[in-house]
C-alpha cells in the first residue's frame, strides 16, 4: 500500500499520467533516506518560520512616531530598538530560503536522474515527491503571508535608511554585526520580489538545469508537469479523494497543483499557459542569419517545454539581446508540455471546490504568474480565470 496506483478505466483522463501519491503516509525507503533526511532537516525548520512570518506585526508605530519627531532621540532610539530584533528575524527568514534553495537541488537530483523518467521517479520515490510537494507549500504560504503584510519592507527600509545615516555620521550600530552591509544588499533584493520564495525556488531550477548539462532538460520539465497531473488527477478522482484521511490532504493537494504550475511558468520562457506548438524547431534554425549563424528564434516561436538562456558573450546574437536553447544551438527540440496536462481541467477543478478555500489560489494563478497575459494563452484558460 501507499505506493502510485493506476487507473486502468478512467478514459478522461488518458492524455495525463494517472497516479495515486500518497500524501499522508508515503515514508522513505532505504534508497530515499540520504536526501530524505537532508530536506527533513530543512522542512522541519519551515513551520517555525510560517508562525513567525504570520505573527509579524512590524514596528509601524514606533517607525512613524521617529519620523514625525527627528529631534526626538527617545523616540528614536526606541524606533531603533522595535526594528533592530524584527530585522534579525527577516534574516532568518532569508537564510532560510538559501536552505530551501539546497534542499530543492537535492531532490532535482534524485527525482531527475538516470536512468529513471520523471514519472518512475515519482512512483519509485514517493517519500521524495512529497517532500517536493510540501516546499511547493511552504513557498505559497510564505508568499502569501509576505504579499498581505507590508511591514515587512516598511520595517526594512528604515533599517537601512537609518544605517546609512549614521554611516554618513560615521556611527557604527551594533545591528551592524549581524545585518552588515552586503547581508543587507542581498535581503533587499530578496524581499524586494513579490514572490521571494517563488522566485528563490525559480533561480534554483533554471541554475539546476543550466549546471547539469549532460541531464536531458525535459526530464526537469517533466518532473513539474508529472507533479501538476498526479495533483489534479487525485482531485478529479472520487476513488483517490476517498483516500484522504484528513481533510487539510485536499487543500494540501490544491495548493501543490497550484505552486508546480506557477514554479513551471515561471522556469519556462513560454510558460505553462501557451498552447502547444507543432512547430519543429531544432534549435538550429534556418539559413540566412547574422554573419552566417542561423535567425534566432524568439522566445514565443520555440515549442512549449523549451528553455533558453542568453547568448554567449562573443556571439553574434549577444548584441541583440537574443537567447539561444540551453543547451546549445545543437540541442535538441524540447517538448515537454503542460498541455497533456489540460490547463483547463486544473483550473476547473479548483473552481469547483468551495471558493473560501479555493480563492487565494485562483488569485496566485492571476496574479503571480508571468505568462498568463501572453499572446500564447487561449481565450478559454484566460475566461476560466477572470
Amino acid at each position: 500500500m501507499g505506493n502510485l496506483l493506476k487507473v486502468l478505466t478512467y478514459n478522461e483522463l488518458d492524455q495525463g499520467p494517472n497516479f495515486f501519491l500518497d500524501f499522508e503516509n508515503a515514508q522513505p525507503t532505504e534508497a530515499e533516506t540520504v536526501v530524505w533526511n537532508q530536506v527533513n532537516a530543512v522542512l522541519e525548520e519551515a513551520q517555525g518560520v510560517l508562525a513567525e512570518l504570520q505573527s509579524y506585526t512590524g514596528a509601524g508605530q514606533e517607525i512613524r512616531e521617529a519620523i514625525q519627531n527627528p529631534g526626538d532621540l527617545r523616540l528614536q532610539e526606541r524606533a531603533w530598538s522595535a526594528v533592530c530584533p524584527l530585522v534579525a528575524k527577516l534574516k532568518r527568514f532569508y537564510e532560510f530560503s538559501l536552505r530551501l534553495e539546497n534542499a530543492l537541488r537535492s531532490l532535482l537530483e534524485a527525482l531527475t536522474s538516470p536512468p529513471y523518467a520523471p514519472t518512475q521517479h515519482l512512483e519509485r520515490e514517493q517519500a521524495l515527491a512529497k517532500q517536493f510537494a510540501e516546499i511547493l507549500h511552504f513557498t505559497l504560504s510564505f508568499d502569501e503571508l509576505k504579499m498581505t503584510n507590508p511591514a515587512i519592507q516598511n520595517d526594512f527600509s528604515y533599517y537601512r535608511r537609518t544605517i546609512s545615516r549614521n554611516r554618513i555620521n560615521n556611527l557604527q550600530l551594533d545591528a551592524e554585526s549581524e545585518v552588515n552591509n552586503e547581508m543587507a544588499n542581498r535581503m533587499s533584493l530578496f524581499y524586494a520580489e513579490a514572490t521571494p520564495m517563488l522566485k528563490t525556488l525559480s533561480n534554483a531550477t533554471t541554475k539546476f538545469v543550466s549546471e547539469n548539462k549532460t541531464l536531458p532538460i525535459e526530464d526537469t520539465t517533466d518532473c513539474l508537469s508529472t507533479m501538476a497531473c498526479v495533483c489534479r488527477v487525485m482531485l478529479e478522482t472520487p476513488e483517490y479523494r476517498s483516500r484522504f484521511t484528513n481533510t487539510e490532504t485536499l487543500l494540501f493537494c490544491m495548493r501543490v497543483m497550484v505552486g508546480v504550475i506557477i514554479l513551471y511558468d515561471h522556469v519556462h520562457p513560454v510558460g505553462a499557459f501557451a498552447k502547444t506548438s507543432k512547430i519543429d524547431v531544432s534549435g538550429r534554425g534556418e539559413p540566412g542569419g547574422c554573419h552566417g549563424h542561423p535567425t534566432p528564434p524568439s522566445a514565443a516561436a520555440m515549442p512549449t517545454g523549451s528553455l533558453l538562456m542568453e547568448a554567449p558573450r562573443g556571439h553574434p546574437w549577444a548584441a541583440r539581446g537574443e537567447f539561444v536553447p540551453l543547451g546549445g544551438l545543437g540541442a535538441p527540440p524540447l517538448t515537454a508540455s503542460l498541455a497533456p496536462c489540460q490547463m483547463k481541467g486544473c483550473i476547473k477543478v479548483l473552481k469547483e471546490q468551495p471558493s473560501t478555500s479555493t480563492e487565494g489560489l485562483l488569485n496566485a494563478l492571476r496574479y503571480t504568474t508571468r505568462h498568463l497575459n501572453d499572446d500564447t494563452t487561449s481565450k478559454q484558460v484566460r475566461a476560466l480565470l477572470q
